[in-house]
């Protein structure tokens, strides 16, 4: 499921103020990285390394802090953050990374320390262990949401753009999500929506159990050619 190997550089999502990337195009998790600059400084989210990445960041600004947003994806978070001697940002409510990282480690709350980004808990359960913390920002209209939906295939049920973590749709956390109606909606897994993406994530949250068969056989094959 996860590429091996050496990376290679895949450009994702390039808008404006930001950019995504796939460090292994091939894997079948597509374990997408992504950067948002606000005011000249650069927010790294979730990222995975390869050649090239910090040449890409340069285009953007200079790299202000680097952002885990689910406890699961520590992925290359340090390295980058210790090659740019920034800290590395986690939920103060968030269990057992910061003491897995070496490196720097900054803890923050409601909003991403100066960043404009206001974040809210996504999920955070002990059975199976998940805690995912979702980032919105206001004035660029962009909302981050490290896993629980995602364009990648095995996200997806036939006819979806954007579908539900197979491990969530019986139960979506619509409470938590459904507020929100983003120009642009980044993913942990898969390109981002940039067209109509407030539409695209209502229709995967509303339909995630109705599509739930559809989606589980697409899952189960692509498990199975892996």
């Amino acid at each position: 499921m996860k590429g091996r190997g050496t990376a290679q550089l895949r450009e994702i999502d390039r808008w404006e103020d930001g950019v995504g990337w796939l460090a292994y195009p091939d894997e079948t998790m597509q374990r997408a990285s992504h950067a948002v600059r606000v005011d000249g400084d650069v927010w790294v989210f979730d990222p995975v390394d390869a050649p090239g990445v910090d040449d890409l960041l340069a285009e953007f600004g200079d790299v202000a802090g680097v952002v885990i947003g689910l406890d699961r994806h520590k992925r290359d978070a340090a390295a980058i953050a210790n090659r740019h001697e920034v800290p590395v940002y986690v939920a103060s409510w968030m269990t057992g990374v910061a003491d897995k990282l070496d490196a720097n480690v900054e803890r923050f709350g409601g909003t991403l320390s100066d960043s404009g980004f206001k974040t809210f808990r996504i999920v955070d359960r002990t059975f199976p262990p998940w805690q995912e913390v979702g980032f919105y920002h206001d004035e660029l209209r962009t909302l981050v949401v490290p896993e629980t939906v995602g364009s990648v295939g095995y996200f997806c049920a036939p006819g979806e753009r954007l579908g539900v973590h197979p491990m969530l749709r019986p139960f979506p956390p619509r409470q938590t999500l459904t507020g929100f109606d983003p120009e642009r909606l980044l993913v942990g897994h898969g390109a981002g929506v940039t067209e109509d993406a407030g539409d695209a994530l209502r229709e995967a949250l509303l339909n995630a159990r109705k599509n739930l068969p559809g989606a589980y056989v697409r899952a189960f094959k692509s498990m199975l050619t892996n």
